[in-house]
């Protein structure tokens, strides 16, 4: 349980901080021009990153103190 809290952090780290890699993973291949993602993208992204970091948060802290 513990790691895959830690990997919700991590993961939500990078939704927040670096969308655009999330979208070269996932999406780009789906686009025609595949330059870069669009403002509504980013902006759904970093907000699922932020949900996704504080479930990690959240499980981790379960995990040290219960």
């Amino acid at each position: 349980m513990g790691f895959i809290s830690v990997l919700l952090v991590v993961l939500g780290s990078m939704m927040l901080f670096k969308p655009s890699i999330i979208w070269t993973i996932t999406e780009s291949w789906k686009s025609n021009d595949a330059t870069e993602p669009s403002d509504l993208y980013v902006k759904s992204t970093r907000f699922g990153g932020i949900i996704v970091t504080l479930a990690g948060l959240g499980g981790v802290l379960t995990f040290w103190f219960l």
